[in-house]
């Protein structure tokens, strides 16, 4: 994915800590930012999710929506819907998190692929009008995340991507990812 392009729907087949499916459609009109994780990503647990709880404790709702996207590109049978309840549970998510769509033919779930994400953690932010505005693998640091945020906030779109590509090898985990293996 690139700047300026509004990315495809999301394909949850299950929503945790939400009342209704979300559409990026009807959060039009706020900044989102979705983190994919997988429950067993070391990156996910000691960085990704703590990150997104942060944003949410610290922008009002009404600007930032927060999303996590549980997308599963390894170890499937042991990350179904039960144990990710236990675990939305265990580590106090409160922010809504959907399952990404498992992918009829391959490990790689339907919002992962469609997106070109690399891994575990990623971060994706929308401008107010749905547009990509970053697409990032691996941590960001979190006054650097607060800053691309706040630009958003000022104006609805950015003409240059907000951060550059990352390194990481394909098909390996370490502390700070995790990333899917070459397709």
């Amino acid at each position: 994915m690139h700047n300026r392009i509004v990315p495809p729907p999301l394909q949850v087949s299950r929503w945790f800590n939400t009342a209704t499916p979300i559409t990026l459609d009807a959060l039009r009109g706020k900044v989102v930012a979705i983190h994919t994780f997988q429950m067993l990503c070391p990156g996910c647990v000691a960085h990704g999710l703590p990150q997104a709880k942060r944003l949410r404790e610290t922008f009002p709702a009404d600007q930032l929506a927060v999303i996590g996207l549980h997308t599963v590109f390894e170890h499937h049978a042991v990350m179904g819907a039960d144990a990710l309840a236990a675990f939305i549970h265990e580590y106090r998510l409160g922010f809504p998190i959907g399952i990404d769509q498992a992918a009829p033919n391959g490990p790689i779930p339907c919002t992962m692929a469609a997106w070109n994400l690399r891994g575990t953690p990623s971060l994706v932010l929308l401008d107010r009008d749905g547009r990509l505005c970053l697409s990032h693998f691996g941590q960001i640091d979190d006054l650097v995340l607060g800053a691309l945020i706040g630009q958003l906030f000022e104006r609805p779109s950015q003409p240059e991507p907000l951060a550059g590509p990352n390194a990481n090898k394909s098909g390996e985990c370490d502390d700070g990812s995790c990333s899917t293996p070459l397709r």
